[in-house]
């Protein structure tokens, strides 16, 4: 009997089956009728995932994070809500999860060579939505259980976010490649940011919680107006941001 599996003409399955020419890359392995189920799909799955470059390790890495960021919230939410220590450890111990993985995917790409398109995209962007996250859910009253993130850090995060994606999609409309450059000062902002999440959700000394906001919202609007010139400079030597020159009538 034959059966059907995807994989390329020519291809060899570990039980010694050669795939035939088909439509599509669907193939047939001729497959005797004595060969179980099992050893049917094992055929099948190996010759699926050695013939189809498969997701970057350091891309999975940063989709878990980003998987984990919505048990993460509502990790905190059910702690203001009935108090249970329980949630309070799920969520710190969440959230830390995602900053080591943070490390890991960066560690990976770098060592192993699998910086990727995607992975340009969804670091920063797993990144942003995790911080966001923890930071306007903090925001909220939480009295007695949980100290608040001050609104005017909560302002200052996703207005500098809005503008820096506001800048990206004209830097990317007008020259057609932006460049972004990572500072210090982004990355202590990053830092910070963390911090404050992690101070609250520890209940550590509450009054530190305004200084250690105050250090993240300067920071956090510094590093703003740094890719904010970096832009304005990008932007200024492309021939789009020149006066266009008006034929003058004889």
């Amino acid at each position: 009997m034959r059966e059907m599996a995807l994989g390329r003409p020519g291809s060899v399955g570990p039980l010694g089956e050669r795939a035939l020419p088909g439509n599509d890359c669907f193939v047939a392995y001729a497959l005797g009728p004595d060969r179980g189920l099992f050893f049917r799909l094992s055929a099948c799955v190996s010759i699926y995932y050695n013939n189809h470059e498969s997701m970057t390790t350091a891309n999975k890495v940063t989709i878990l994070r980003i998987l984990l960021i919505p048990f993460f919230v509502v990790e905190i939410l059910y702690y203001v809500r009935t108090g249970n220590e329980l949630h309070r450890l799920l969520a710190l111990l969440t959230f830390a999860v995602a900053a080591i993985c943070d490390g890991v995917d960066g560690y990976i790409a770098k060592r192993y060579n699998q910086r990727s398109e995607l992975g340009a995209i969804l670091d920063p962007l797993a990144d942003k939505l995790l911080l966001v996250s923890g930071v306007v859910v903090l925001s909220f009253d939480h009295e007695p259980y949980l100290a608040n993130v001050p609104l005017w850090l909560t302002g200052t995060i996703i207005g500098r976010d809005i503008l820096l994606l506001t800048g990206l999609v004209v830097i990317h409309l007008t020259v057609g490649k932006v460049k972004v450059r990572p500072h210090l000062l982004g990355k202590v902002a990053t830092v910070l940011q963390m911090s404050v999440v992690l101070w609250v959700l520890l209940c550590w000394w509450e009054d530190w919680v305004l200084w250690i906001s105050l250090a993240a919202a300067l920071s956090t609007g510094l590093s703003g107006l740094i890719y904010v010139w970096d832009g304005v400079r990008q932007l200024s030597v492309h021939p789009a941001s020149l006066p266009s020159r008006v034929p003058q009538e004889k």
